[in-house]
């Protein structure tokens, strides 16, 4: 790598640590300065006027700069930190998440530690999410196995999230299939958590991914967690919920494929069994889609035998940067918004959407007239 190279990695996971993620003002302004520049602004604590949010965010850890022992841990245990540029960056996957920035914990990661040698890119385009209760009943690791070995004979990637219960049967099904399987983790690459999955997670790596937006060194922590379910859900094509209590980790996950429109299912179980309220309601509720197979699983990404997730037919949309795509997608189908309306519904600044709305209409996706935008025959 060249020094050039180096200096601007080495800022990149300076910038991973310096805030707890999600922190979507240092995202912006990270891809307007640039890592390097933007670094340096942040250890001199002399940003441009209106960044006060990234100010506050970094304060307590704008000081303490590890990233070369980061990278260097990182490297050890074979392990990579991808950005934002990088060709195996799950850009698509993760696009539903930068435009749900504004709710509590949204918003997506500024980078992605990853180790395995397994392109993350290629691993969400097939992914279907397993997850549920840590402490899960025998019936619920049984068809949480059986369901992973499936998914994975099927073709399917399984992405669950490392813990006890049904998160490592799904995993070890996988696995026992000989299929790809990733987890998401809510603390630093080079911890195994919990302890008691060390060599499960290795295995993992060894033969999928293991992935985390926490640089090396950070510990686990409850807060964590729920913001690591954000990923799961948003990695996965569908997400599937084997046994969840009414208020828990997995119910959280649910709500968070909801959100971000992933086809959501549960599996049914013993109407006494307390671990299988969650997804009891969720069925009766009409959130979810009852589940008791692969195949069922698998019907929820695809529609009459094609993929209904990142392997839809290409629009011309499909590529555009965040910004132009969040803008785009605020103009209805017929008649049109003026610029504020547009702003406002993006969740854009005024600034920032004129800017994009000029770029897509030199590009011939939009039109203006009189001051009102709206969409062309071919956008």
């Amino acid at each position: 790598m060249t020094a050039v190279g180096t200096r601007e990695l080495r800022a990149w996971a300076y910038l991973s640590a310096v805030a707890e993620p999600p922190c979507a003002p240092l995202i912006a302004l990270a891809e307007r300065y640039g890592a390097v520049e933007t670094a340096q602004m942040i250890k001199t604590r002399t940003l441009p006027a209106g960044h006060g949010g990234v100010l506050k965010a970094t304060q307590a850890r704008h000081a303490t700069d590890t990233a070369a022992k980061d990278l260097d841990t990182a490297a050890g245990l074979g392990a990579r930190l991808l950005t934002r540029d990088h060709p195996d960056w799950p850009e698509w996957a993760l696009l539903a998440l930068d435009q749900a920035g504004t709710a509590e914990r949204g918003g997506g990661p500024l980078a992605l530690w990853v180790r395995g040698t397994t392109s993350l890119a290629d691993m969400t385009g097939s992914a279907i999410g397993v997850v549920g209760a840590r402490a899960a009943s025998p019936y619920g690791e049984h068809v949480a196995g059986r369901l992973g070995g499936d998914l994975a004979a099927a073709g399917r990637a399984v992405i669950s999230g490392a813990a006890y219960g049904i998160d490592g049967a799904a995993h070890r099904g996988a696995l026992a299939a000989g299929g790809l399987t990733a987890a998401v983790l809510a603390c630093g690459i080079d911890r195994d958590y919990p302890a008691g999955h060390a060599r499960l997670l290795g295995e993992i790596a060894r033969l999928g991914l293991v992935i985390t937006e926490y640089a090396p060194g950070t510990t686990a922590a409850k807060h964590r967690f729920l913001t690591r379910n954000r990923l799961v859900a948003a990695l996965s094509g569908a997400l599937v919920v084997v046994e969840a209590g009414r208020r828990s980790g997995a119910a959280n996950t649910a709500a968070w494929a909801r959100t971000l429109g992933r086809p959501l299912g549960a599996v049914p179980g013993p109407v006494t069994a307390a671990s299988s309220v969650g997804c009891h309601q969720m069925i009766a509720d009409g959130e979810a889609t009852l589940v008791t197979d692969a195949a069922s699983a698998v019907a929820l990404v695809e529609v009459n035998g094609h993929d209904n997730h990142v392997r839809s037919p290409a629009r011309p949309t499909d590529h555009l940067p965040p910004g132009q795509f969040a803008v785009i997608e605020a103009l209805p189908a017929h008649g049109g918004l003026s610029l504020e309306e547009i702003a406002f519904v993006s969740g854009r600044p005024v600034d920032e959407a004129r800017v994009a709305l000029a770029l897509l209409e030199v590009a011939g996706l939009v039109q203006n007239e009189a001051g009102t935008w709206s969409l062309t025959t071919g956008g």
